[in-house]
């Protein structure tokens, strides 16, 4: 295709009219897949068959180049952007949990103490939260922004279903949004919601419980799909420097998903998490789902919104250069097609638009980086080690405080001062801010630290990294001191791998559209994961929710 057709056929697409009611998709699919960096999709492609991934990037388009446009690139942040085109400064989500400062203790993103969990008992749970049977529950309450399905629901009340499933609660909650008809997650094999939704579980949930498909697996050895010399020449060597061993899964190929126990137990629940089984139980689980509740048979356009989960655990153990991960992507790839053979089967794929994506990315192992690039700065860092240089310049300047007082408590990459202390002394918080500002910027990991003073003044357009920090940052709520580490560094101990910073690793994620009303083909200019929202909205011919930044993508 000549290359002043192809200029043109893009900007053609990017001004065209919103398609007619009539021609609308019946089921809308949002696809995330937790961790899934921008470029897994050349670096695995090769090795995928012919019914997941490509069959996407066969009836859509590829945006390649595709970032979060915020700082703090964590699974709730991420995932509460991608519906409502807003970031944490509008939709409140800045972390997976955060300190209450009213209370003083860790909230859960979606914790919502009025409405405990449906379908499986706190004692369940474990001690913690039989212990603290409220804080279980689960609910979009802190979620301060509409999402698309919220806007849908809004135009066609029950002439629309919205229905979210994830592995993790606040996936499937902060993607269904407040108005969602269902949202669905495994809690120790069960799958759950929460009174916000319903008082019970519908029949065919607990049936879908009662067949115990989890339990099931527990022994099921996980082994490569593929020849173990072609994992070799993907990723490198099977056992390598920084990787960690999870739940009794050991570190290498083969491995009995047991959790180390001759029975069940909790450690076997993790170990399932930890496996790529648990992405075939949700996706078997959302087949079920688009039977029994008729998915796309409404009269207006539904919408399903799915989060696998377990790519996100295998980084965290594993990195992003391991076998694991790229087992478990391969075996992702399965897990899509047999979702897309039962859209097509359900619903027809030609009347579905599909959207897929992710909430971040990952760093490298460390031991890796310095393996494959040495002379590139990275390595562990202990937030302990931070925390008694501010505490040493805090007492250096103002004195140690009285008796058992502290000066602050830890929340995520940074501190909240404690007003007692701060009264006591007759200190101003921006003063003590500053001196921890001073201190935390002479440790050679540290790329930047941020006071509240300079985040309130501090403009949230843009794609500096002090803009992308104040798109992270709640307000008065939030924290006086935040910190981003340099690159390649990371404050985890022992082993394993993470995310959260403001970086390609991190901040480069997949986004592919697929079906109804999509061009073809692959795009490389840089887009926004916050276009998808106005984009979906768009071609669900509702409003783009309040406030969304970003632009319509086709």
């Amino acid at each position: 295709m000549p290359v002043r057709f192809c200029a043109l056929f893009v900007l053609l697409s990017s001004v065209l009219p919103l398609p007619a009611a009539e021609t609308s998709p019946r089921l809308a699919v949002v696809i995330t897949i937790d961790q899934f960096r921008g470029d897994y999709l050349a670096k695995f492609g090769p090795h995928f068959g012919e019914g997941g991934f490509r069959r996407l990037l066969a009836n859509g388009v590829h945006f390649s180049n595709c970032h979060h446009r915020h700082s703090v690139m964590l699974t709730a942040p991420g995932h509460a952007s991608i519906l409502t085109g807003v970031f944490a400064n509008v939709h409140g989500v800045t972390a997976n949990e955060w300190l209450d400062r009213g209370t003083w203790e860790m909230v859960n993103s979606v914790e919502d103490r009025r409405a405990p969990l449906v379908g499986i008992a706190p004692a369940e749970l474990g001690p913690v939260a039989a212990a603290a049977p409220a804080k279980t529950g689960r609910s979009p309450a802190n979620l301060k922004a509409e999402t698309v399905g919220d806007l849908l629901k809004r135009k066609h009340g029950n002439g629309t279903k919205i229905f979210a499933a994830s592995n993790k609660d606040r996936s499937a909650i902060l993607l269904g949004g407040h108005r969602a008809d269902a949202a669905y997650w495994d809690e120790n094999g069960k799958i759950v919601t929460s009174r916000h939704y319903r008082a019970e579980l519908p029949a065919w949930v607990e049936a879908f419980n009662a067949e115990r498909r989890v339990h099931a697996t527990f022994g099921r050895t996980w082994d490569r799909l593929r020849e173990p010399a072609l994992y070799d020449r993907v990723q490198g060597p099977d056992d390598a420097p920084g990787e960690a061993d999870t739940a009794g899964l050991g570190r290498t190929f083969p491995r009995r998903v047991t959790g180390g126990k001759e029975a069940i137990s909790p450690a076997f629940f993790t170990a399932f998490d930890n496996s790529p089984f648990s992405a075939e139980f949700l996706g078997e689980f959302v087949q079920r789902a688009v039977r029994e509740e008729k998915l796309g048979r409404n009269t207006a356009t539904d919408l399903l919104c799915v989060s696998f989960s377990q790519v996100d655990a295998i980084g965290h153990n594993y990195g992003p250069d391991s076998h694991e991960m790229m087992d478990s992507v391969l075996r992702l790839d399965r897990v899509l097609a047999g979702l897309l053979d039962c859209l097509e089967k359900e619903v027809g794929l030609d009347r579905c638009l599909i959207v897929l994506t992710a909430d971040h990315g990952i760093v490298p192992l460390p031991e890796h980086v310095q393996a494959t690039r040495p002379g590139t700065p990275s390595g562990r860092i202990k937030t302990t080690d931070m925390d008694a240089a501010a505490r040493k310049a805090l007492d250096a300047k103002f004195g140690a405080p009285a008796g058992r007082e502290v000066w602050f408590t830890r929340d995520n990459a940074g501190i909240h001062l404690r007003p007692a202390v701060l009264q006591a002394k007759g200190i101003a918080a921006a003063d003590a801010a500053r001196v921890i500002q001073q201190a935390w910027r002479e440790l050679p990991y540290i790329a930047a630290v941020y006071t509240r003073e300079d985040l309130d003044a501090a403009d949230a357009s843009g794609d500096t990294p002090l803009a992308m920090m104040r798109r992270s940052y709640r307000g008065a709520e939030d924290r006086d001191v935040v910190y981003v580490l340099k690159p390649y560094f990371l404050a985890k101990a022992g082993g394993g791998a993470s995310h959260g910073a403001p970086y390609d690793y991190d901040q480069h994620v997949v986004l592919l559209w697929s079906g109804a009303g999509v061009p073809r083909g692959e795009r490389a200019e840089r887009v926004g994961v916050d276009s998808v929202a106005p984009t979906l909205a768009a071609l669900l011919g509702v409003a783009a929710p309040n406030g969304a930044t970003g632009r319509r993508l086709f």
